[in-house]
């Protein structure tokens, strides 16, 4: 203790770095409290949707994402497909060509960029922990024709996922 007092260090503003981090401190007790109100919200909210029960039964599936994909699709009954909700949130393919070369083909990013980062940030932890998309990524990048780059695969397990989430959403009209 007798050399930490001698030792080099600051000395100049020890109390308005002790306030500051009780302030922060403050800050962050308010938010944890803001946070839980609303995801109390959402999980009342979401009782009341037919089909999400269902969807939350998909393995690394959340409150959030479901809560995400609701709100950015809205009413699933709307819709006759996944394709349609595939193509709402640009990940449908294009290809970059004129008339003699043949470009790259792509995911189109015609819809919405929220709907799209949900799916993404959604499937990253998925191809880790459940055990039929990490299998899919598996088979998707080590197959023998046509290979796809981890990206790929992750855009292609997306799509999946829209068809899942669309397809348990849909059957639960009642």
């Amino acid at each position: 203790m007798a050399t930490a007092s001698t030792s080099i260090g600051l000395t100049e503003g020890v109390t308005a770095a002790r306030v500051e981090l009780a302030t922060l401190l403050q800050q962050f007790d308010l938010f944890s409290e803001q946070l839980e109100t609303i995801m109390a919200q959402v999980l009342k909210i979401l009782e009341n949707i037919p089909g999400t029960a269902q969807m939350l039964t998909v393995p690394g599936v959340g409150v959030v994402t479901v809560a995400g994909f609701l709100a950015e699709v809205g009413d699933i009954n709307n819709y006759d497909h996944g394709q349609q909700i595939i193509r709402l949130a640009g990940l449908n393919l294009k290809e970059n060509s004129s008339g003699k070369r043949k470009g790259k083909t792509g995911i189109s990013k015609r819809g919405r960029s929220r709907l799209r980062a949900l799916l993404f940030r959604a499937v990253m932890p998925m191809v880790a922990k459940n055990a039929a998309f990490k299998a899919l990524h598996q088979h998707y990048t080590t197959r023998s024709q046509n290979p796809l780059k981890k990206k790929q695969s992750i855009i292609a397990l997306c799509r999946k996922l829209v068809r899942v989430l669309f397809t348990l959403g849909i059957r639960c009209k009642w």
